[in-house]
């Protein structure tokens, strides 16, 4: 009959410790959420809109091929849009170019100066024009300034 011998574990030889196995997707740093982004810049732009339509009394107007009157649904979809736009553009950026960052911070900054002006030669009024300017700063400054916190390093993306 066989008998069943244990055996005492002997300990582990002391080797230099291993590094971690690195995880090869880039680490989203918390708090700085691209879809964060989109809803602080269409909270911005109805902010702002509520403050300039139906507390100042602005009648946001625009001529571009027709008489447009400027509600909530048309800023918060044109304010979605845009971000969601800027977000694309980013991460194709990201894939594709070394500095992703600073060449996205240029060409949303040429955008948004580029876009300010249409309101202010299609505004209906001189108030019209400031007001529906002040919309496409708000909704570029918050994009920017936010999705460029998002934007990965060159670093953490090799």
């Amino acid at each position: 009959m066989a008998t069943n011998r244990t055996h005492p574990t002997t300990p582990a030889p002391n080797y230099p410790s291993m590094p971690a196995p690195v995880d090869p997707r880039p680490i989203r740093v918390p708090g700085r959420s691209r879809m964060a982004v989109v809803g602080v810049a269409v909270a911005a732009a109805l902010a702002v809109w509520a403050i300039l339509g139906p507390v100042a009394g602005i009648t946001l107007e625009a001529q571009q091929g027709s008489l447009m009157h400027i509600g909530a649904a048309s800023v918060f979809f044109a304010s979605a849009a845009m971000a969601f736009a800027g977000w694309g553009l980013l991460a194709i950026l990201e894939r594709r170019t070394f500095n992703a960052r600073n060449v996205w911070t240029v060409v949303a900054v040429i955008a948004c100066l580029t876009s300010a002006g249409s309101p202010l030669s299609g505004g209906i009024g001189l108030s019209a024009k400031l007001g529906l300017a002040s919309l496409h700063l708000v909704v570029g400054a918050v994009v920017i300034v936010g999705l460029r916190r998002t934007a990965l390093s060159a670093a953490a993306r090799c």
